[in-house]
């Protein structure tokens, strides 16, 4: 079967067809939304820019091919004022446009620029009105993040999705042929497996993302509700993605936090577990009280194996990789943990878990400060670590190896004084 070319890959009318273009720009805006809104029904993974610096065919400047759609860089330059230009004066009232040309105007504008706030907010309220399906968006952002993966407008953006999804009085709006017999707590394990998936190619795309793995943590607290056995798996998955970016701190920051939580997590469940069992009975035990206490007590793990485990791995990233301080840095957050855990086993007030309220923008210093109030470790733990830095240092070739090592001991001599 052939086609004109007027018709692109996918069958559609060229938007330039009709503009008689030798070479350059178009004299006027093609109709680039509907294409962009055809091209995503097709589930495209990846979007990027090719570089073209003029129209040299007449011809589409939108591709696809292999589900990865690629944007001649030519158009950006005319595109993108033009969409953009066109969505102020919808907001400032001096021209009206139907409920499809918000939809295909703010697409073409969010995957050009995904940091323009207004058209996420167009978008948000198409998605209350019941006009746009909150799942569109979620796809929208993951593509527009395969390209701006730290895009913090698109995080913000993904995250009120995310609460309109789990909101169960927003349910009805988005429900659909292929949902409306979904169980909600199915749907939640894909939206969050589904989440930690978009994250995960996000932090690989840009080194250190903050903004992927606040998310994460978000997730993990909002969606997850931070479930014992979902931290341990993410604890897991992890750990390969962290020994392939030792210099990545976002990365390693969240594994701290993953320790953090199940800490938090396995203190509230024991407290819990005592408390029923001194209120209970044993003439009033109800089958549903057995099951939750059976299941408090699969939840509960063994703290020390795991953090002495966390130590063990980083001890074989420190070798294996010489000079890196996220290296170093985590090692002193694991033993910070280490000994908060056996001095004081409850950790009534010392154990805060970063990411609640976005109070982890200070994460770090906050972080630090607390490590300096940590209490007086064990001498087994210190003549421990004493060793393993004179091990490093007696091997050691690399001077910054060698100045972290240093430095990490000083840090060892002022939790003794």
């Amino acid at each position: 079967m052939t086609r004109t070319s007027s018709q692109n890959a996918l069958g559609l009318l060229n938007p330039l067809s009709q503009l008689n273009l030798p070479s350059g720009a178009p004299r006027k805006p093609p109709a680039f939304g509907s294409i962009f809104r055809a091209l995503l029904s097709l589930s495209p993974n990846e979007i990027g820019l090719i570089p073209c610096p003029e129209a040299r065919y007449n011809r589409s400047p939108i591709v696809l091919v292999e589900n990865k759609l690629g944007v001649e860089s030519w158009c950006v330059k005319f595109l993108l004022p033009y969409v953009h230009n066109k969505l102020l004066l919808y907001r400032t009232r001096k021209q009206w446009l139907n409920k499809d040309e918000l939809i295909d105007v703010t697409c073409t504008l969010l995957l050009l620029n995904p940091d323009f706030t207004t058209a996420w907010n167009v978008r948000k309220e198409l998605i209350l009105s019941g006009t746009l399906n909150p799942i569109k968006d979620l796809h929208l952002g993951k593509l527009a993040l395969t390209k701006f993966p730290k895009s913090p407008e698109t995080w913000i953006h993904r995250r009120w999705v995310l609460q309109q999804l789990i909101q169960e009085t927003s349910l009805p709006s988005f429900v659909t042929k292929g949902n409306s017999g979904t169980i909600p707590a199915e749907r939640t394990q894909r939206l969050i497996q589904e989440e930690m998936e978009v994250c995960g190619e996000a932090a690989g795309r840009y080194p250190s993302n903050y903004n992927a793995w606040s998310h994460r943590i978000w997730v993990l607290q909002h969606l997850a509700k931070l479930d014992v056995k979902i931290l341990l798996d993410e604890l897991s998955s992890t750990k390969h993605w962290a020994s392939m970016h030792v210099s990545d701190h976002s990365g390693f920051h969240y594994r701290q936090f993953l320790l953090k939580s199940l800490i938090s997590q396995t203190v509230v469940d024991s407290s819990l577990l005592e408390q029923n069992h001194l209120r209970s009975e044993p003439a009033l035990v109800l089958p549903k009280d057995e099951e939750a206490a059976a299941s408090t007590e699969e939840s509960r793990i063994n703290l020390p194996h795991l953090l002495e485990e966390e130590v063990e791995f980083s001890t074989d990233l420190i070798d294996s990789y010489p000079g890196h301080e996220t290296l170093w840095c985590h090692r002193r957050h694991v033993f910070y943990l280490q000994h908060h855990l056996s001095a004081s086993p409850h950790l009534s007030h010392a154990m805060e878990v970063d990411g609640s309220n976005d109070c982890n923008k200070q994460g770090y210093s906050q972080e630090t400060k607390r490590l300096k109030r940590t209490p007086a470790p064990d001498s087994v733990g210190l003549e421990m670590e004493h060793r393993f830095i004179d091990q490093v240092l007696s091997t050691c070739r690399n001077v910054e190896q060698a100045r972290f090592a240093n430095a990490y001991r000083k840090w060892l001599a002022t939790l003794s004084q």
